[in-house]
């Protein structure tokens, strides 16, 4: 049986341009599903897509970071938000507050469930959670998804790790695995390998060699690339100053060589839909 290589591309509805790249990666190359940020300002012309393209598999990507402001009034949710209302820009200011006690589970809670419930009543079936710079990684978050999938019915759960040889990245991995029994004991799906968490928003053709020397990995029957697609001239990106390459992984996931890649490691390109049906 072949291994199952889910190619997922996140921040769907951050900008129109983004929303309409990830598209292009699913028709054009070899995307094939998508993590819906419900809080995106571009959320609506997602949904659109997203029900025009019905083999594009779509999934909830939960924001309590980044640079817009909750679904629910910032008064329903006071530990999540700064003064303006808006979210911390970054994991590093949310991680802080909560190791210090400051963020309400109940507030993230509430939150999450709006933003599951907005894609729900919009009339798409997630087919899997993750979270935007992966705060489930975070035991606490970890606790909230993985109740919102349960309730749900939503079958898996992203899985990150890390391939860097750093203090940070083995701080990763120890919650990776953390996440990893958490998972299973639910019990929902997920991959048995990830990339694409180092290399956030900067994938380029030397990801290749990397991915060669990953998939060596034989244990490994599923593997999921997380990927960050977007258009050169989208104007709309320039609000978030994360440094990602979004056009160069957009030419990435389209070229013939990718494919290519792909084929001679023999792997099969498969959605979270096909991995929680066990295809």
């Amino acid at each position: 049986m072949k291994r199952l290589l889910l190619v997922t591309a996140d921040d769907f509805g951050l900008t129109e341009g983004v929303s309409r790249a990830v598209v292009h990666a699913h028709r054009e190359g070899i995307v094939t599903s998508a993590s819906l940020l419900a809080v995106g300002p571009a959320y609506g012309a997602a949904v659109q897509l997203a029900r025009a393209n019905p083999s594009l598999a779509v999934g909830v990507h939960l924001a309590a970071v980044g640079e817009d402001p909750p679904l629910l009034d910032p008064a329903e949710v006071p530990s999540l938000v700064d003064r303006s209302g808006h979210f911390p820009l970054s994991y590093r200011t949310f991680l802080r507050r909560a190791a210090l006690g400051k963020v309400d589970v109940a507030d993230l809670r509430r939150e999450f469930r709006a933003q599951v419930q907005r894609v729900v009543d919009d009339g798409l079936v997630p087919s899997h959670l993750d979270t935007h710079q992966h705060l489930h990684l975070w035991p606490p978050v970890a606790r909230v998804v993985t109740e919102l999938a349960t309730e749900y019915g939503i079958p898996a759960v992203r899985l990150p790790r890390s391939h860097r040889r750093s203090t940070v990245g083995a701080g990763v991995n120890i919650l990776s695995h953390q996440l990893s029994r958490h998972l299973d004991a639910a019990p929902l799906h997920h991959t048995d390998e990830f990339f694409g968490l180092d290399e956030a928003g900067n994938l380029d053709r030397s990801f290749e060699q990397a991915l060669d020397r990953l998939l060596t990995r034989r244990d490994a029957r599923t593997v999921e690339i997380n990927t960050h697609p977007g258009e050169e001239d989208d104007a709309d990106l320039a609000r978030y100053p994360w440094g990602y390459r979004w056009d160069r992984e957009l030419d990435l996931l389209i070229s013939h060589s990718t494919r290519v890649l792909v084929e001679r490691h023999d792997l099969a390109l498969a959605s979270w839909v096909d991995l929680a049906a066990g295809r």
